[in-house]
Formats: structure tokens, C-alpha cells, sequence
């Protein structure tokens, strides 16, 4: 079941995150492997602005989750990520595409995000499920910022790259 985080739900938001982020040290990306998830603060401003999504097992405790916000008038996806115990079954699909409909909802024209481009479950994953790579020429101001932001980060080490994928604005 996908619903909104909730204050309780934030500490386990970070386990995910540590979680899902060990398959990056398997293909040599240590240092994203070891880096620290999303602070609880800044979890919960997420978790405060309606803007943060968990997906739940039968227990209601979260496996997946998912942080958005308002970028350039689009809803960039800050983060999503999925427990390995429950990867493979759709469920980062499933918080996409319930944001996308939540972002449709509220007239937004697009999703965005920014992900590593040569990792198969980043940029060739979201190519699969409608999301395109930008050219530089449409790289927006929010989403050049957010860029300098990993590379002051160090995340430009491997290739990264902003994303896009149009949706069905309602009239």
C-alpha cells in the first residue's frame, strides 16, 4: 500500500536508504554506498509538505519510499528507493507512478529527476518506464542547481545526468 509518510516512518526511511544503498558498493561505488541518507530534518520537511510517500508491507511498515518537490514547475524526484529485500516486484514503479498522478493532479507538465546514467537500476531503469535523458540546452535553472549541488557533493565521479518525463496535465 502506498501512502504518506508519516513522523514515526523516518528513522526507517534512513535503514532504506542505507539499505538499498549497498548495491553500489558491489560495482565499485563505494563512496554512494557509504554516503549518508537524507538527515531526519530534512526527511521530515519532506514528510511536513505532503511530499513524501512510503510504500508498506501487510505489517504498515514501510519497504520503499519515495521524496519529491517542486523544481522549475515540475515535481523532481528527490529520491526513491526500495529496501533489497523487496526489490524486483515494482514497487519503485509504484511510488513513480503514484507521484506522477499526484503531480498530474496538480497541473505539473513533467517529473524530473537526476540519477547516474550508466547504473542499470538508475538512468537505463527510468528510460524503461518513460523518463528521457535531457540535452543540456533544456536543463533548467532549479535542475543545474541541483547538479552543482552532487558535484560539490562528489557525486560527479561517475556519470550523472537530469532526467524527464512528460505527463498528462489535466484541463
Amino acid at each position: 500500500m502506498i501512502r504518506l509518510a508519516q513522523e514515526e516512518d523516518l528513522p526507517i526511511l534512513r535503514e532504506i536508504e542505507r539499505a538499498a544503498g549497498r548495491a553500489f558498493a558491489v560495482i565499485g561505488m563505494v563512496a554512494v554506498a557509504e554516503d549518508e541518507p537524507p538527515s531526519l530534518e530534512r526527511l521530515r520537511q519532506f514528510e511536513q509538505a505532503g511530499q513524501a510517500w512510503v510504500y508498506t508491507a501487510d505489517d504498515d511498515l514501510p519497504v520503499a519510499y519515495l521524496i519529491a518537490e517542486m523544481v522549475d514547475g515540475n515535481v523532481h524526484i528527490e529520491q526513491v528507493s526500495v529496501h533489497p529485500n523487496h526489490a524486483g516486484r515494482g514497487i519503485g514503479r509504484s511510488l513513480i507512478e503514484h507521484v506522477a498522478n499526484w503531480a498530474n493532479d496538480r497541473g505539473a507538465p513533467a517529473l524530473t529527476l537526476t540519477t547516474f546514467s550508466e547504473v542499470a537500476w538508475n538512468g537505463p531503469y527510468y528510460e524503461r518506464i518513460g523518463f528521457r535523458f535531457l540535452p543540456d540546452s533544456e536543463v533548467t535553472p532549479g535542475l543545474r542547481a541541483i547538479r552543482a549541488a552532487e558535484a560539490a557533493h562528489g557525486l560527479d565521479r561517475w556519470p550523472r545526468a537530469c532526467m524527464r518525463r512528460n505527463l498528462r496535465v489535466s484541463a
